[in-house]
């Protein structure tokens, strides 16, 4: 339906609801003359009258009740959409749909969630775990939770967290059995547990330093996992020596579950981003989140 049927439409619904075309242009803050066009516009367009009109009356036609008991209802239910859409960017109310790898997860928002669904239990967060590289537009995602060395381009992003340490951990079981690695060649000789990329289908690189050096050492994958939750329950399990960020295993390294080896050769990463479309801007449900974990970085 062309823009002109819908004024047409919404001009129709005031002159029966008023009776009179003079009604329907107070009731629109109209012109009578500019109510009276429209109706003759809208009659033109679907090619019926709608009106019996006399100098002392004006009454419906058979096809006006048609329209009438037809359109009343759905244009009532069009404007409370538009209501509810304009609402939308500004309730508090709602889901919030966030794609995040499970290490952000853990360290981002893990530890606060249980405050934050108790300071606003009317939003509603869809959490969809996911390794790879997202579109967040195509996906059909509020925004993003990634490294901020693999974000989007053209994204807005909210740093999350500070620049993150790495860890080479493995049980102490793994550790009295096979000893420990004091330089990264060392571990040429060790079980490793290794992660894929999904994206590209590479072996993540073992990432050192040693000075001023940088290198990469590629030991041999005695098992290899597209999920980095499952590299570290390897890693727990006693399968080998894993790669993760420390923060990841802070609690398994706390209690003794897990020891870290070559720290002092351990380089640190990009912080956690919060990347979303210039669209969502201005998304109430996601400027609350990002104002609640600011806070609590803070």
């Amino acid at each position: 339906m062309r823009r002109t049927s819908l004024a047409g439409l919404e001009v129709f619904l005031a002159i029966a609801r008023e009776g009179s075309l003079r009604g329907a242009a107070a009731s629109l803050g109209l012109g009578a003359p500019a109510v009276s066009h429209q109706l003759k516009t809208l009659e033109a367009q679907i090619g019926v009258t709608l009106f019996d009109r006399t100098t002392r009356s004006l009454e419906l036609t058979a096809a006006g009740r048609t329209l009438l008991e037809g359109a009343e209802p759905a244009f009532a239910g069009l404007v409370a959409a538009l209501e509810e859409a304009r609402g939308a960017g500004s309730t508090r109310k709602g889901a919030l749909r966030i794609t995040l790898p499970w290490s952000a997860y853990r360290i981002v928002l893990a530890p606060h969630l249980a405050d934050f669904r108790a300071a606003y239990p009317e939003i509603r967060l869809e959490l969809s775990f996911n390794e790879a590289l997202v579109d967040i537009v195509a996906g059909g995602f509020h925004a993003g939770m990634r490294l901020g060395d693999r974000l989007s381009p053209g994204m807005i992003a909210t740093r999350l967290t500070p620049p993150l340490k790495g860890a080479y951990s493995a049980s102490p079981g793994y550790l009295s059995q096979h000893g420990r690695p004091r330089h990264p060649r060392d571990l040429l000789a060790h079980w490793a547990i290794r992660y894929r990329f999904i994206s590209t289908n590479r072996l993540a690189d073992w990432q050192f330093v040693e000075g001023d050096r940088e290198f990469a050492v590629d030991p041999p994958a005695a098992l290899v996992f597209d999920s980095f939750q499952a590299v570290v329950q390897a890693a727990l399990a006693g399968h080998g020596i894993g790669w993760s960020l420390r923060p990841v295993v802070a609690e398994e390294l706390a209690a003794g579950r897990l020891e870290t080896v070559l720290d002092a050769y351990t380089p640190e990463h990009p912080p956690f981003f919060l990347y979303y479309t210039e669209q969502n801007r201005r998304l109430e449900l996601l400027r609350v989140l990002i104002d609640f974990l600011g806070e609590r970085r803070g």
